[in-house]
């Protein structure tokens, strides 16, 4: 199927998302919460979870192999914490999306995480509320952040 020129860059983007599956990267050293994380995404239709990684490395290395719509990032990882890696990753594969899920509330880290390509945060004890919304708003080209952070949000 062809997608009509002129088109914006949002609908072109929505249109090939109904074709074919968002394909997503899981980050966390925590395996239970790799597990969450995997659990809400299947309450999502249209996804596909193309891989995991348990460090700052891996995530930097699979991000670059697997080439994902999507990846969900966690901060505090072993090897290169996640604010590297996504420092690491947009420099090659500028076209993934990086959500941090994280348990970090600290501002500045969300400003950073932010200015250092994340177009999301959700806090992780929001995941079971958030992470399918801040989904939503990320792949039709809207920044997302947890409700705690919405005040931030505005400020930027």
């Amino acid at each position: 199927m062809s997608i009509p020129a002129g088109l914006s860059t949002v609908l072109q983007e929505s249109m090939i998302n109904i074709i074919r599956p968002i394909r997503i990267l899981i980050v966390d050293d925590f395996g239970p919460g790799r597990r969450l994380l995997s659990n809400i995404i299947k309450k999502r239709a249209n996804t596909l979870i193309v891989g995991e990684a348990a460090d700052g490395l891996q995530a930097v290395a699979k991000a670059h192999e697997l080439k994902p719509d999507l990846i969900l990032l966690d901060i505090g990882l072993p090897g290169i914490d996640g604010l590297e890696a996504s420092r690491r990753i947009k420099k090659l594969v500028p076209d993934s999306r990086i959500i941090i899920v994280s348990q970090c509330v600290d501002t500045d880290v969300v400003r950073t995480a932010i200015g250092e390509g994340a177009v999301g945060y959700v806090e992780k004890m929001d995941a079971h509320r958030e992470l399918l919304n801040a989904i939503d708003a990320v792949l039709t080209g809207t920044r997302y952040l947890s409700s705690r952070f919405s005040t931030l949000l505005a400020q930027e």
